[in-house]
C-alpha cells in the first residue's frame, strides 16, 4: 500500500472546531476524524468538513468495522464509509484489528482476536471484500489489549504481517498501544517494533494512557509519557518517518496543549533527521 507522508496531525474533536474553522492553525498538517461520528451526521457537519478540507488533508479512523467478528459484513455501513471517504477525498481509511460485537450487538469496545492460522483464513477474505467495497486498501491499527488467547500460535506482529502480505492492507502502528500491550503481557516492545514490516506502515499514533500499576489502560486522556516518546524515537530510528498523529479523546484540553504535544513529535523527528544527515 502506497500512502503519502502527511506530516504531523491531530484528531478533529468538537472542542476544537472553532479553532480550526476560525484560525486554520498551520502547526497541524492534517486531520483524522472518527468515521462513525460523521457518516450519518447532519449535512451541516459534512459542509464543515468540506470547508476544512480546503486547508487540511483528511483521513478516516473507524471503531465499528469489526473485521474479526463472525457476523456478516454490514454492506450499508461500508457504503456510508465510502460515500464520506469519496466526498472528502481522504488519504486512507483505518480501523482496528479486533471485533466489536457479535450477533449484531455492538459492545462499543475493541475486543481481541486469537492470532491463529484459522483466524487468518477468516479475516483475509473479509478484508478483500471490504477493500473492494471501499475502493481502496484498508489500514489496520494494533489495538491495546488486556488478555491473550492461550490458543494463539502467532505473535501480534506476525499476524499483522501475514494480513499485509495476503491483502495489501496497511498498518497504523500505534506506538502507545505497543507500549500498553507490552506492559500488560510482558512483551518486548522494541522486538514488537522490529517485527513490523516497514513498508506496511502508513501512520503512527501517539497517545496517553492510565497507569493502574499492575496494568495500563489505553484511555487517550493524558500527555504522552516519556517511555512512549522513547519508543517513538526507536521506531523512527529503525523504521521510517510516517504520518504521525496525537490522539486525545477524553478530558480534552485546550488546543494549545495538543499543539504542544504535536510539537514534541516534530522535535523528535527533526532531531533524528539532523543526526542522520
Amino acid at each position: 500500500m502506497k500512502a503519502p507522508d502527511l506530516g504531523f496531525g491531530l484528531g478533529l474533536r468538537a472542542p476544537h472546531y472553532e479553532t480550526f474553522l476560525d484560525e486554520r492553525p498551520k502547526s497541524v498538517g492534517w486531520l483524522e476524524i472518527i468515521s462513525e461520528n460523521y457518516i450519518h451526521a447532519h449535512p451541516g457537519y459534512w459542509k464543515m468538513l468540506a470547508d476544512l478540507r480546503h486547508d487540511y488533508p483528511f483521513v478516516m479512523h473507524g471503531v465499528s468495522l469489526s473485521i474479526g467478528s463472525t457476523d456478516a459484513l454490514d454492506a450499508d455501513y461500508l457504503k456510508s464509509l465510502r460515500k464520506l471517504a469519496d466526498y472528502l477525498e481522504v488519504a486512507w481509511i483505518s480501523d482496528h484489528l479486533c471485533y466489536t460485537g457479535v450477533n449484531k450487538e455492538n459492545t462499543h469496545d475493541l475486543l481481541p482476536i486469537p492470532y491463529t492460522e484459522e483466524a487468518l483464513k477468516h479475516l483475509i477474505p473479509r478484508i478483500h471484500k471490504v477493500q473492494e467495497a471501499l475502493g481502496r486498501n484498508l489500514v489496520f491499527e494494533n489495538a491495546s489489549s488486556y488478555l491473550e488467547f492461550n490458543g494463539s500460535t502467532l505473535s501480534e506482529p506476525e499476524f499483522l504481517q501475514a494480513l499485509h502480505k495476503a491483502t495489501g492492507c496497511g498498518i497504523l502502528l500505534d506506538v502507545n498501544n505497543v507500549y500498553v500491550s507490552s506492559f500488560n503481557h510482558g512483551w518486548d516492545a522494541k522486538a514488537y517494533i522490529d517485527a513490523i514490516p516497514t513498508d506496511a506502515i502508513v501512520q503512527y499514533h501517539l497517545a496517553g494512557h492510565t497507569n493502574k500499576e499492575t496494568h495500563l489502560i489505553d484511555t487517550h486522556n493524558a500527555p504522552v509519557i516519556d517511555a512512549v516518546w522513547e519508543l517513538y524515537r526507536y521506531t523512527l530510528r529503525t523504521k521510517d518517518f510516517k504520518s504521525t498523529m496525537i490522539e486525545w479523546d477524553a478530558d480534552i484540553p485546550a488546543f494549545e496543549v495538543l499543539e504542544a504535544e504535536l510539537g514534541k513529535a516534530k522535535a523528535v523527528a527533526q532531531s533524528l533527521k539532523e543526526k542522520a544527515a
